[in-house]
């Protein structure tokens, strides 16, 4: 049997992972409490979604019965955010009596898409294919290194071949940077089923990017979080994507953990929830009573995130929930990122149809074998 590839994220799992809600969060509060009290000078990214009250209302309950100091917390407004979104942020602050300091970027999310272009089904295919459209390499390297008997000497012959480009060699032939074969990780193009042939078929006529994310949050985030010893965000291993990646320059360092880490600038890093479940947040929303944004109670969103984010599955459909209630920001998402959905639908059909024609084939071959 051919051995499974398994990150850090799963290799490196602590033992409260795996508790019942009521004890993994009380392990939680620890941890909390724990790095607080080490690094007093903290600051929140609060982004009005399920995850942050979750880790606001963690936070604060921590900060209460272990008599902490105050936690600096901000909110990034990219521009396109709901009203609904911001209506919770102001009453959030209330409630617990904290400052939510609203940040903005110095680019819009309309310059930044503009000039570099707009994300396509993740962070990580949206960075591969920006990389792609910049450096035009063929797609037919792929075939090459899936035809190679030595898959490793291909690989290198690859990279003399086209220099300062491997990163780019690796997600187009689904492989890492030792040469090695690795198709079902995250960081590769066929991460989703049939890209690459998707894209060699119907090459995109709009340009692909995901720094509308640098520009907007990231940035507008460093610029802000500099002064700070540690910084405290809702990521969770559940999301997926980017989220569950561990970062170059926090893997590295000694002592890390995937909740608790240390960058190469000597700033820590603390995700409380990383190990928190969707059932574990659901538990934890009853019993402590928490109420989300309209956006999830009204308008019946499951995630909000950046406003019609191309990125989520669901922008379409979910864009359509906001419509009702928020006409105005469903025409801007529209304007800013309606090239992408069109692309979306065109590649969800695509995927569709190879399924189905692939699932047809194998019946008729498992009837003739039968036979």
């Amino acid at each position: 049997m051919a051995e499974v590839y398994r990150s850090r994220v799963y290799t490196d799992r602590p033992e409260y992972a795996d508790f019942e809600p009521p004890e993994k969060f009380e392990a939680i509060k620890s941890i909390i409490a724990k790095r607080l009290s080490q690094h007093p000078n903290a600051i929140c990214s609060y982004s009005g979604g399920a995850d942050s009250d979750i880790m606001i209302d963690l936070i604060e309950q921590t900060r209460a019965l272990f008599e902490l100091p105050p936690v600096k917390y901000v909110f990034f407004n990219t521009g396109l955010e709901m009203q609904a979104t911001k209506d919770h942020v102001k009453a959030t602050a209330e409630k617990y009596g904290v400052e939510i300091e609203t940040i903005r970027p110095n680019i819009s999310i309309v310059q930044a898409s503009r000039k570099y272009g707009i994300p396509f089904v993740s962070k990580i295919m949206s960075y591969g294919l920006e990389e792609w459209q910049k450096k035009k390499l063929p797609l037919s390297i792929a075939d090459e290194y899936e035809l190679a008997e030595d898959k490793i000497a291909k690989r290198a012959e690859l990279k003399a071949r086209y220099p300062k480009c491997e990163s780019l060699i690796n997600f187009l032939c689904c492989c890492n940077a030792k040469g090695e074969p690795r198709p079902n990780i995250q960081l590769v193009i066929n991460s989703s089923k049939y890209m690459r042939d998707f894209i060699g078929e119907f090459p995109p006529d709009f340009k692909i990017s995901a720094q509308c994310c640098d520009f907007c949050k990231k940035q507008p985030a460093h610029n802000v979080q500099k002064d700070y010893d540690m910084i405290i965000t809702g990521e969770r291993r559940d999301e997926g994507g980017m989220r569950s990646v561990p970062k170059k320059k926090e893997a590295t360092q000694n002592g890390n953990t995937m909740c608790f880490s240390q960058n190469s600038d000597g700033q820590y890093r603390l995700k409380p929830l990383y190990y928190v479940s969707d059932s574990d947040k659901a538990w934890y929303k009853v019993h402590y009573n928490i109420r989300y944004s309209d956006a999830y109670e009204v308008y019946g969103l499951t995630r909000t995130g950046c406003c019609g984010c191309p990125i989520s599955y669901k922008a379409v459909e979910d864009l359509e929930k906001i419509r009702p209630y928020e006409p105005n920001v469903v025409k801007a998402a529209w304007a800013i990122f309606g090239k992408s959905y069109e692309y979306r639908i065109k590649y969800n059909e695509y995927k569709k149809e190879r399924m189905n024609r692939e699932k047809e084939m194998k019946t008729v071959i498992d009837g003739q074998l039968h036979f």
